[in-house]
């Protein structure tokens, strides 16, 4: 229970909580043309359609340790990260990634 509230105050700390949004049926709703993708596996990042943007990495008690800007819509940076649990963030994708 407690590593629950640690993730939902490190969530509420990074501004990615939940909201709630109304629409009404009659306006129209633009669609983002392209999201951003943020994926991680075997010690690697890898982000799209983010160019201009910035990787953003923080531990468990939201003391940022990295932040990386993105240069190309297909980036891929290998994590050099010591063993723990992180939140990672580009522009509104949020995802947590332990490093064994």
């Amino acid at each position: 229970m407690k590593r629950l509230w640690i993730i939902a105050l490190s969530m509420l700390l990074l501004g990615v909580a939940p909201s709630i949004a109304h629409v009404q049926m009659d306006e129209p709703i633009e669609a983002e043309m392209e999201a951003v993708t943020l994926t991680i596996q075997e010690g690697k990042a890898h982000i799209t359609n983010a160019e201009g943007k910035t990787l953003e990495i923080y531990n468990l008690t939201g003391v940022r340790v990295a932040r990386i800007r993105i240069d190309s819509n297909d980036k891929q940076i290998t994590l050099n990260l010591t063993r723990g649990c992180y939140i990672m963030k580009v522009d509104k994708v949020v995802r947590k990634v332990t490093i064994l």
